[in-house]
C-alpha cells in the first residue's frame, strides 16, 4: 500500500476510534495499555499529536464527545472523549486550546459495572442532551446511560475525586458530582452499543449471541405492568443461524458487532461469527434481516459502515491465521466477493478498526500491534 501514515504508540493499540462529529472528522483516539493518544490527520500521510491522557489501565472502549472540535474547524478547538478500563472504571478526558489534559474517573465501585466493558457512545440527536449522556454495555449484562451532568442537589451523589491535570491551579473549582446512571438488564452479555444523529432516546444494543435491541433508554419501566427491561426494547432483530452457532463450542470466541448506517436511521449492519446481517428498520419481515451473507467462513469481528460512501462497510478477519485482513463489502452487490485488504501477514491481527471522513476517499485506521496504519481506499482496492 502506498502513501501509509504509522502513529506509533509505543504499547499495543487495542481500541481505535475517529470523530464523527461534524466538526471533528479528521481527529482519531487510539486506546492503548496504559493511556489515551488523540491525533489530528490532516491527510492520510501527515498528522499531529494534540493530546496524551495517561489513565493507568488497558483501555477497552473510547467514544468521542458531540462538544469536540478539531483545531481545523476553530482556534478555541476541544476535545473530549469518554474511556473505559480494564478495571471496569470510567474516565471523562478533556484538553482544549485553553486548557491542559484532565481526567474525570467515574462510574467505579458499587455503583457501575461488574464486568468488561466492551463498547460505549454518546446519546444520539442534535440536542444538548447528546454531550450529556454516555452509554456504556459490558459483560455483566448491563447496559448503563450516565448522566455526565446531574443536578447538583442529589442528595445521594457520591463525592468526586479530584479532577488530575497537568496544571495545579489552586483558583479551579472544586469537585464536580459523580454522574449517575440508569440502568437497563439484559440476559446476556453485552459487547456493542451506537447511537444515531437522527434520534437521541434510542441506543442500538448487541449481545454475544448475536441479537440486536433498539432500545427506547428513555422509557421509565415503572410506568408499565411488569417493570421490566424488555418493555424498552422497541425492536428485537436476530439471526437465527448467528443464535444457534453462538451455542456451540466452536463458535465460543465469536461475539457480535452491530453498527447503525449514520445517513439512514433504518439501516443496521451487525457481525457475528463468520455471518454477516443486514436489516432494513423500515421493513422488518417479524425481525428477520434482509441480507445476510458470510465474510469470514472462520469469523468475523469488527463491523463499520465507512464515513464517506455509506454503501460500503467492511469487516475484519477474527483469526490471526489469515493476518490482519480487511474485507470491504457493497450493500448494492452484497453477494458479491469483498474488496480484500491485506494489511499485514500472519500472525499479525487486526485489534480494532474504523472509517475516517478527513477526504472524499475512504481512509481506514487500522490498530497492529503498536501502531495504527491510516492509509486511504484507491479506486481499485
Amino acid at each position: 500500500m502506498n502513501d501509509v501514515l504509522r502513529l506509533n504508540h509505543g504499547s499495543d493499540v487495542y481500541v481505535v476510534r475517529s470523530c464523527h462529529n461534524e466538526d471533528g472528522t479528521d481527529l482519531l483516539a487510539l486506546g492503548g495499555e496504559h493511556s489515551v493518544e488523540v491525533y489530528q490527520i490532516s491527510t492520510a500521510t501527515t498528522s499531529r499529536r494534540l493530546a496524551t491522557f495517561h489513565v493507568g489501565n488497558r483501555i477497552t472502549a473510547l467514544a468521542w464527545s458531540p462538544r469536540s472540535v478539531s483545531p481545523s474547524r476553530s482556534d478555541e478547538w476541544v476535545v473530549e472523549i469518554a474511556a473505559a478500563g480494564i478495571d471496569f472504571g470510567l474516565h471523562l478526558l478533556s484538553k482544549s486550546s485553553s486548557s491542559a489534559e484532565s481526567t474525570f474517573q467515574f462510574g467505579g465501585g458499587l455503583s457501575g459495572h461488574h464486568g468488561k466493558v466492551n463498547d460505549m457512545c454518546f446519546c444520539g440527536g442534535r440536542d444538548e442532551d447528546n454531550k450529556r449522556y454516555v452509554a456504556t454495555v459490558s459483560d455483566d449484562k448491563m447496559l448503563m446511560v450516565w448522566d455526565l451532568h446531574p443536578p447538583l442537589d442529589i442528595s445521594f451523589a457520591i463525592p468526586s475525586p479530584e479532577v488530575s491535570s497537568a496544571n495545579d491551579d489552586s483558583s479551579s473549582p472544586g469537585p464536580r458530582p459523580q454522574p449517575t446512571a440508569y440502568a437497563i438488564a439484559f440476559s446476556h452479555p453485552l459487547t456493542t452499543v451506537d447511537s444515531h444523529p437522527h434520534s437521541s432516546k434510542e441506543f442500538l444494543v448487541s449481545d454475544c449471541r448475536g441479537s440486536v435491541y433498539l432500545t427506547d433508554w428513555r422509557t421509565d419501566p415503572h410506568q408499565t405492568e411488569q417493570g421490566t427491561w424488555r418493555h424498552s426494547t422497541v425492536v428485537e432483530l436476530t439471526e437465527s443461524r448467528a443464535i444457534s452457532n453462538s451455542l456451540l463450542a466452536t463458535s465460543s470466541q465469536w461475539s457480535s458487532f452491530a453498527a447503525w448506517r449514520r445517513d439512514n436511521a433504518d439501516i443496521v449492519g451487525v457481525s457475528c461469527g463468520p455471518r454477516f446481517a443486514i436489516w432494513d428498520l423500515s421493513k422488518l419481515r417479524g425481525g428477520k434481516p434482509l441480507h445476510v451473507g458470510t465474510s469470514f467462513a472462520d469469523g468475523g469481528y469488527t463491523f463499520r459502515w465507512c464515513s464517506t460512501n455509506p454503501d460500503y462497510f467492511a469487516i475484519s478477519a477474527h483469526s490471526n491465521a489469515r493476518g490482519a485482513v480487511i474485507n470491504v463489502h457493497n450493500i448494492g452487490y452484497v453477494h458479491a466477493q469483498p474488496s480484500v485488504i491485506n494489511i499485514a501477514p500472519a500472525p499479525h491481527r487486526i485489534r480494532d478498526f474504523d472509517f475516517m471522513a478527513v477526504c472524499t476517499q475512504p481512509v481506514l485506521a487500522v490498530a497492529l500491534g503498536h501502531q495504527v496504519v491510516v492509509f486511504a481506499l484507491g479506486d481499485d482496492r
